[in-house]
């Protein structure tokens, strides 16, 4: 029989979709106040490849990326997307907004792949409780990202994957200075 072993601890990121900078900037302080306090944070980038947050959201969209020093367990994602769930209901609330002022997208590093966490089923998403669903979203290789058929199209783009692979080397120092 095999041995059941703990999960090894991973790196929370959270994506956050925004139309103002003001939004985000008092999102990652919400977070921050969840989560501890962030090692990284992404640039803004246009998002610009689809349409789907156009009707909540308005035309004109950013994302950007952070992640936190304070390394999680996986189980933890369905649970951490709940509560950002809540988040966004609670920005709703404070920017009077008629309908979302902001998404946000928690997931988790390792040091083989980004996992983000989604409330939507698809063939390819496996439910991890609560009505949440773990996407599997880039493999990382030894040079590099490895995209895979359902990557999202902005996932693609180089901007983000540094971000990820930055992320990622801090998370590997994080694990050898644990040992």
């Amino acid at each position: 029989m095999a041995e059941i072993k703990p999960y090894k601890p991973v790196k929370l990121v959270c994506g956050i979709i925004f139309p103002e900078e003001e939004i985000r900037k008092q999102a990652e302080v919400r977070l921050s106040e969840k989560f501890g306090p962030p090692d990284l944070a992404s640039p803004s980038f246009p998002f610009n490849y689809t349409d789907y947050y156009r009707p909540q959201m308005g035309p004109v969209l950013y994302r950007s990326f952070v992640s936190f020093v304070r390394l999680i367990q996986p189980e933890e994602l369905a649970s951490i997307k709940v509560w950002t769930n809540q988040l966004e209901e609670d920005f709703r609330q404070l920017f009077r907004a008629p309908a979302r002022p902001v998404n946000l997208d928690p997931g988790y590093l390792s040091a083989s792949a980004l996992v983000m966490a989604t409330a939507k089923a698809f063939s390819h998403r496996i439910p991890i409780g609560q009505g949440i669903y773990a996407h599997l979203e880039l493999l990382f290789a030894r040079k590099g990202v490895r995209l895979l058929d359902w990557t999202y199209p902005d996932f693609q783009q180089p901007g983000y994957q540094e971000f990820f692979l930055l992320a990622r080397e801090i998370y590997l120092r994080q694990l050898r200075d644990r040992s």
